[in-house]
């Protein structure tokens, strides 16, 4: 297989590199913004440039064009470049290609504009606490009011949330109905106050980029549904679909530029000298180009329904063995916080133990292992389903 890039891929890696070295100099910004303001400005800045939206297939709203290895070019510059987390990921990378593929027109003309410009900030209001992996037994109900659904119940796990202007929210509106059955997929506001509460996740690493949202009769306009009443289930699957694709390639470059840092202090530090280590480490980046070229390959590829799941399973354990791989390299000094010691600074973490402490949810957040073998056990290898409830 040639995972050669085409040849008018170089020009456009070379515009992309140097629109970032110019807008992020004099040096790389840091990976996360610092605050909500710094975020938003940045995702203004990608927008005027035309840079948000160029996976959409339509310049209609303002986006370059780009071909699909394209967009993994650009993905990879601007990992490379260590440019800014972006806040607005969710809306360009999930909320808008399922628009393109089940919204109606003007539901498009609506909402992909204020992405493509950097404007409007999105979250996903899917898992639930009794509903995580099993998206299917989420209870959050909408009763259809006229010409406005009212939403009420519990999200979690819901990133960016705090920072968010909309949320697509997937909510039960046929009472009485059970797992994928009686499901929409609705558009909902969250500047709603008294109705929408964001209640801030505070997690090991001392961050919170992840959130509870409480719905109390919170409103989503019938014209904001995607899909028809009792649809969710589909609009729901297709874009879970595509979560994975260019998003994992990106991912790697910054897995890779992890598993470097974890070298360089292997070698400084001379732990590289033990085999079993010295061995672990380059097990460790077999296993990432293997990645890549599985990535590739797969890429584009909507009728391998094994794929995503395949990805997800590689790179979740991987990524936590790395983190587990860099708590060796440190050793004791891994165990303890910087010098010299604070109340101030008594839980301030460096990033290689940021890295560990996260990595331990990897094999849950996204879709739990469990699930992603199931669903290729299912969907994949035609082996019995697991029982299901009735209707």
């Amino acid at each position: 297989m040639d995972f050669a890039f085409p040849p008018t891929d170089p020009p456009f890696r070379t515009q992309a590199r140097q629109w970032l070295h110019t807008h992020l100099a004099p040096a790389p910004a840091e990976t996360t913004p610092a605050d909500t303001a710094t975020g938003r400005a940045w995702e203004r800045r990608l927008g005027d440039a035309g840079w948000i939206g160029i996976g959409w297939g339509t310049p209609a709203y303002g986006s370059r064009e780009a071909s699909l290895t394209q967009q993994v070019v650009w993905a990879e510059e601007y990992a490379r470049a260590r440019a800014p987390a972006r806040v607005g990921h969710i809306g360009e990378n999930l909320l808008a290609p399922t628009l393109l593929a089940y919204g109606s027109q003007a539901q498009q003309d609506r909402f992909l504009p204020g992405i493509a410009r950097g404007e409007e900030l999105w979250c996903q209001g899917y898992s639930e606490p009794g509903a995580g992996s099993d998206l299917a037994g989420i209870r959050t109900s909408a009763v259809r009011d006229g010409d406005v659904y009212r939403i009420s119940g519990q999200k979690i796990w819901t990133s960016l949330a705090q920072d968010a202007d909309w949320c697509f929210v997937l909510a039960r509106t046929e009472q009485g109905s059970r797992r994928h059955y009686g499901l929409s997929f609705l558009l909902a506001p969250m500047d709603q106050p008294g109705r929408v509460e964001v209640r801030p996740i505070r997690q090991m690493t001392g961050t919170s980029e992840f959130n509870e949202v409480f719905f109390d009769g919170a409103e989503a306009r019938v014209e904001h549904r995607v899909g028809g009443e009792g649809e969710g289930w589909r609009v729901a699957m297709g874009l879970l679909a595509l979560e994975r694709g260019v998003s994992t390639l990106v991912q790697q470059i910054g897995f890779a530029q992890e598993l470097e840092r974890v070298v360089q202090l292997a070698a400084r530090s001379r732990a590289v000298d033990d085999p079993v280590l010295r061995d672990r480490l380059v097990a460790h980046w077999a296993e990432l180009r293997t990645m890549r070229w599985n990535a590739l390959r797969t890429l584009g590829d909507a009728h391998d329904p094994g794929a995503p799941s395949v990805a997800k399973l590689l790179w979740g354990r991987w990524h936590q063995r790395l983190g587990e791989l860099a708590m060796q390299v440190r050793g004791a000094a891994a165990t303890v916080g910087p010098e010299p010691w604070t109340a101030e600074s008594a839980y301030v973490l460096d990033e290689l133990q940021r890295l560990f402490l996260f990595t331990r949810a990897d094999t849950i957040y996204g879709g739990s292992d469990e699930i992603q073998r199931n669903i290729i056990a299912e969907r994949v290898l035609g082996l019995p389903r697991e029982p299901r409830e009735p209707r």
